[in-house]
């Protein structure tokens, strides 16, 4: 079963994702927060597997920060966005899966982030249309390349924020 924090600012929005998300037995919400402070309680109180992560946030949090913050206690994020931003992060999310969306793009994007978790290769990924998934090995990648295969080694080993953040700007 995979574990899912819910990061969103929207009470409606937010509850309405989580009921989408526990429609299917493979998944399960751990908690739902609104900003980096509530996030982080979210995870002590009880941990997930990946986050589900709005990027504009409650009280000046920002889904960025978020999700600085979850990976350096080694979780994976999957941004859900109003709008996506026009390039890839793989360091700080595995993809992002664009609002607005229907209960089949959220169960399979969390299918393909549960894919990319656990290490398993599709053969023929199911991907929606408004979910992106980003290529770690390639910080440029707007996830759009089909054949890229996704290594989860690379999610695994994260490297300091110092770290990403440098090879991010050397990208750019």
């Amino acid at each position: 079963m995979l574990k899912i924090l819910i990061v969103e600012d929207e009470p409606l929005l937010a509850t309405t994702l989580k009921h989408l998300i526990e429609l299917n037995p493979r998944f399960q919400v751990t908690n739902i927060a609104d900003d980096l402070a509530t996030a982080l309680e979210a995870v002590e109180e009880r941990r997930p597997d990946l986050a589900l992560i709005d990027l504009q946030l409650a009280r000046g949090s920002t889904g960025f920060s978020v999700a600085v913050k979850l990976n350096e206690l080694g979780i994976a994020c999957l941004f859900t966005t109003g709008k996506a931003p026009p390039f890839a992060m793989p360091d700080l999310a595995l993809g992002c899966l664009a609002k607005p969306y229907t209960e089949e793009d959220v169960v399979r994007a969390l299918k393909a982030a549960e894919d990319v978790l656990r290490g398993r290769e599709r053969l023929r990924p199911s991907l929606p249309e408004n979910l992106l998934i980003y290529n770690p090995a390639d910080p440029t990648s707007d996830g759009g390349d089909e054949e890229t295969f996704l290594d989860p080694d690379a999610y695994a080993a994260r490297q300091s924020i110092r770290t990403r953040l440098t090879r991010w700007l050397a990208a750019t």
